[in-house]
């Protein structure tokens, strides 16, 4: 037991430590330089993001961290550069490090939210394709039915992502927040691919809903709204090999406002098979206390701010996953 304990302490340690220092030896010292002073000036620009209390202010970060990324990522071999210091934005590799994506948002008062984003490839001879994500969710009556290019994506600030293959093709399963409204958030479950030119495709009939007690229509990508300060579960679960999702019920009997939607203390789920997600009504036959669900790595707070440690593991975690990771 004692062993086991020490391995489950030291290994992954060990193997981000690792990571980090052979992903470092792509660049070298004078690229390294630039990123360090890009670095910088991001981190600047990311507190005020979050911190400042002027949404004009807010908004000037904003722009200038997006303009400063830009040409962090144009200094060769950017990919490889982790970008840990830059707090409050979520940066995830791919499980088999084809690419990594940012995300982050931007409050420009309780109501209005809206995400950022870019997908950055892995480079070719140190130069990367980057691919900026247009938000376009506030001009969305319905966003489960419809595939997504980046010019408009449904946005969310990602804090997981899974690779899947079915006939050769990989997916790789993003997991985000969106900070919604004043009363509500959600929580989103969406399906990246690639296409023949390598662009980005967001979403598609990938969750099925067949083998529910009374079938639905598929759905190209899957959320769930909730009140504002509600803890609530929306992952993949390593040990369940699913995805587990928090069952909500209305705490005041009224399900048509979703800001009054709270965990009752059931689980759905997704398990893929044959290239679909397909849904789980009840993943439990009975209803569990508090803290005994298998929750996972907690990467986010309820009210959605980041684990920065949490995040930047479970990223380096990716990278360190076999090629061809099949679920």
């Amino acid at each position: 037991m004692k062993n086991t304990l020490l391995k489950q302490i030291f290994v992954p340690i060990f193997l981000t430590l690792f990571c980090i220092q052979l992903f470092s030896q792509n660049i070298n010292s004078s690229d390294k330089k630039q990123l360090l002073q890009k670095e910088d000036s991001l981190k600047t620009f990311a507190r005020r993001i979050i911190t400042d209390s002027l949404t004009e202010e807010r908004m000037r970060s904003d722009s200038q961290f997006i303009k400063t990324l830009v040409r962090t990522l144009l200094i060769k071999n950017s990919f490889y550069f982790p970008l840990e210091n830059v707090a409050g934005i979520s940066k995830l590799y791919a499980p088999d490090t084809s690419f990594r994506i940012i995300t982050w948002n931007i409050s420009f008062n309780d109501y209005w939210h809206r995400q950022h984003g870019v997908i950055q490839l892995k480079p070719v001879n140190g130069v990367s394709k980057f691919i900026p994500l247009i938000d376009c969710s506030e001009m969305t009556k319905k966003a489960d039915d419809s595939i997504r290019t980046n010019k408009n994506w449904i946005g969310a600030v990602y804090y997981n992502m899974i690779k899947t293959q079915f006939k050769g093709k990989n997916f790789y399963t993003l997991f985000g927040l969106d900070y919604n409204g004043v009363r509500s958030n959600k929580k989103w479950i969406e399906v990246l691919a690639f296409n023949e030119k390598n662009e980005p495709l967001f979403g598609g009939p990938y969750f099925n809903f067949d083998k529910d007690t009374i079938p639905k229509p598929a759905r190209f990508r899957h959320f769930i709204e909730y009140k504002k300060d509600a803890a609530t579960l929306v992952n993949f679960i390593d040990d369940e090999k699913m995805i587990l999702v928090d069952h909500l019920i209305s705490e005041s009997d009224e399900p048509e406002n979703k800001w009054t939607m709270v965990p009752d203390g059931d689980y759905e789920g997704f398990k893929w098979e044959n290239g679909k997600w397909m849904h789980i009504e009840k993943v439990f036959t009975f209803k569990l206390k508090d803290g005994e669900a298998p929750v996972g790595e907690q990467l986010m707070d309820p009210r959605g701010n980041k684990n920065e440690d949490k995040l930047k593991e479970k990223s380096e975690k990716n990278k360190t996953k076999p090629k061809d990771n099949l679920l």
